[in-house]
């Protein structure tokens, strides 16, 4: 299981999802507005290994708080599991705001790349479970934030997990007092116009061996309300994989703007609509494999009044042991 303990897609992604699977937290009712970057140790499988996460936190008042989470679980044997979880907290202010104690519990949606039952290969394997944390918060004077969490990831399919995390983050609007904001900042028109966005990036199977292939897509999003974009794109995953795969995209998302509305992160979902190429007849998917999930996260900056540059992430979940991610960037057009 060599190959497996050295999947390079989990190597690359700390670094490549800072900027894009950050924004996989934006929900509108929700509302403390910080972004946090968690990394330590973790046991399952009767192994240590790491685990790392991206956190998107928000409050519902003084007391009450939500939260969406991409979660990576590390290396254990025959596993690389990782997905996203959504939980809501009960917190405490204590020290005049400066120090916030949580517990927070919700679903997790999982994806694992597992060793086959049976002889060689792989297997994309999707499951719920559920997310167990406890948090402590330390708020500066200037908006930065450090954590120590304990998280128990509970599932009925693999093994359960036990990891003790350090973060580090940032409120992205600025609090009226002491600690977190309570409440959102309201929004008088929607984060996004229309948009053309044209990206080039990688495209990585989840397999044992995380084959690459140059991707490219093009994307229009239309802003549907205050907080919601509706997207639709093409997306071709590349050549260099054991089959080129490419179609067309259809999503929504839940999107915030922050920084004078220069900076936007959005969290997305919908339905691929892919052709095969390459295939062995044999082997190539039917029925079941035109229509797969996309699950994205996304974030842009905008340079000037029309000009902005993105960067994406997304999960293509399969039925078939499929699944790719797909990191991309590129340059958006905003009328």
């Amino acid at each position: 299981m060599n190959n497996l303990k050295n999947n390079p897609r989990h190597r690359l992604k700390p670094l490549l999802l800072v900027g894009a699977a950050c924004a996989a937290l934006s929900a509108r009712s929700a509302s403390a507005q910080e972004i946090a970057l968690y990394g330590g140790w973790l046991r399952g499988a009767s192994t240590n290994t790491y685990s790392w996460a991206i956190d998107y936190t928000e409050g519902f008042g003084r007391y009450v708080a939500g939260s969406i989470t991409w979660l990576n679980e590390g290396h254990m044997p025959d596993h690389h599991r990782d997905g996203q979880a959504v939980q809501i907290w009960g917190r405490l202010p204590l020290a005049q705001n400066r120090f916030v104690f949580a517990l927070g519990v919700g679903p997790y949606r999982y994806f694992d790349t597992e060793a086959a039952e049976q002889g060689q290969g792989y297997s994309n394997t999707h499951g719920w479970g559920g997310l167990f944390s406890a948090r402590a918060t330390w708020y500066t004077s200037h908006r930065w934030t450090t954590s120590l969490q304990l998280n128990r990831i509970q599932v009925s399919r693999g093994p359960s997990t036990t990891a003790v995390l350090l973060g580090v983050g940032y409120q992205l609007d600025a609090p009226d007092e002491p600690g977190p904001r309570a409440w959102a900042l309201p929004r008088t028109h929607d984060v996004t116009n229309n948009e053309v966005t044209v990206m080039v990036g990688e495209t990585i199977l989840n397999s044992l061996e995380s084959q690459t292939s140059i991707a490219e897509s093009i994307e229009y999003r239309r802003g549907l309300t205050h907080w919601l974009d509706g997207t639709l794109g093409y997306l071709h995953e590349g050549d260099g994989l054991k089959a080129r795969r490419d179609g067309l995209t259809a999503q929504l998302w839940l999107t915030r703007a922050f920084l004078d509305d220069h900076l936007t992160l959005g969290f997305g979902a919908g339905a691929y609509a892919a052709i095969h190429h390459g295939e062995d007849p044999d082997e190539r998917p039917t029925g079941d494999g035109v229509l797969s999930g996309i699950v994205s996260a996304s974030a842009s900056y905008r340079f000037t009044q029309h000009w902005a540059a993105r960067v994406t992430w997304n999960r293509v979940v399969t039925r078939y042991s499929r699944d790719t991610d797909v990191l991309m960037g590129g340059i958006g057009y905003r009328f």
